[in-house]
């Protein structure tokens, strides 16, 4: 069973390209002549049409992406908003990135205690006990969490974690305005995330693979540079998940703290800027809404890459 951490690390290296693509699908985005094909296809304006537009849509994302990109990030939360069909959707989408090649990171950062963060853990990354026998459902490869109930809440992550080959991200510093109200908040002579950077770094300690990165990687967001660098010395084995590159606000130049210096240790996520490239430039018909998410992720490719040259 591959180390998650290494499998990460390795098809980042294979494929030159530090970059994730979150798909993030709005109903309201997703090109028409898509939702047309799917509202005939399901007798009408029903769920079972919109999960239907949006495998058809991610699909046609992952086709123009899966030999340039090493991973995708659906956050869950575009999808469960549309209840059962939804959900179909989202596992839908995992499999089919999978079958790609592609790395799923889970955006849904799930977190509690006990029995019922093991559910979650079994759920979206282990086996569920169906009347006797364990079978995968979710499936995906890894997942995002957050640390706030502490170990308690993260043990049975890390659990599925090493019997699986799967991975987590702690959430650590968010790229949200708002994250200072918390995460920026002294605690002694340290921040909040600070504290919290250092339970995750003995969290992963056990879980580092021969490429020296754990399976316990970390949220930090791309627009906090300055932090990142705090974060990156107190968190070395770490694979930091980053968010906020493109239409949050964060460049090239803001998510380099995050990485080593020899250009490992992260994965820099970009959703909207990506998937909907397409409405960027009148130059794509939204016909073409897949041609325009390849060019738009091998600009953010050549643009981190431009970072240690």
């Amino acid at each position: 069973m591959e180390h998650f951490g290494d499998r990460l690390s390795n098809r980042i290296q294979k494929l030159s390209n530090p970059t994730v693509v979150g798909l993030d699908p709005r109903l309201s985005q997703i090109p028409s002549f898509i939702k047309e094909v799917a509202i005939k296809k399901h007798g009408g304006e029903n769920l079972e049409a919109v999960a239907a537009a949006i495998i058809m849509f991610n699909v046609g994302i992952i086709e123009a992406v899966a030999d340039i990109v090493p991973a995708v990030k659906p956050q869950i939360a575009f999808y469960e908003q549309y209840g059962h069909a939804g959900l179909f959707a989202y596992e839908q989408t995992i499999k089919y990135a999978q079958e790609k090649g592609m790395i799923v990171i889970g955006d849904a950062k799930r977190n509690d205690i006990s029995s019922t963060a093991e559910a979650y853990a079994n759920g979206h990354l282990g086996e569920v006990d169906v009347f006797g026998k364990l079978l995968t459902t979710i499936n995906a490869d890894s997942l995002t969490v957050t640390p706030y109930l502490g170990s308690d809440g993260i043990t049975p992550f890390t659990k599925v974690c090493q019997e699986h080959g799967r991975g987590i991200f702690v959430l650590v510093r968010t790229s949200n305005p708002s994250a200072d109200e918390i995460q920026g908040q002294a605690v002694g002579d340290h921040l909040l995330d600070e504290e919290v950077a250092s339970l995750v770094e003995g969290w992963g300690r056990d879980l580092i693979g021969d490429t020296g990165y754990s399976s316990v990687g970390a949220v930090i967001g791309a627009t906090y540079p300055e932090e990142a660098r705090t974060l990156r010395n107190l968190m070395p084995n770490q694979i930091f998940l980053v968010p906020g590159y493109g239409a949050q606000g964060g460049g090239a130049e803001d998510v380099k703290p995050c990485f080593h210096d020899n250009g490992t240790g992260a994965i820099v996520n970009s959703s909207r800027g990506i998937i909907f490239a397409y409405q960027k430039d009148d130059k794509w018909k939204e016909e073409q809404y897949h041609e325009a998410a390849r060019e738009a992720a091998l600009a953010m490719k050549e643009d981190l890459g431009k970072l240690f040259g």
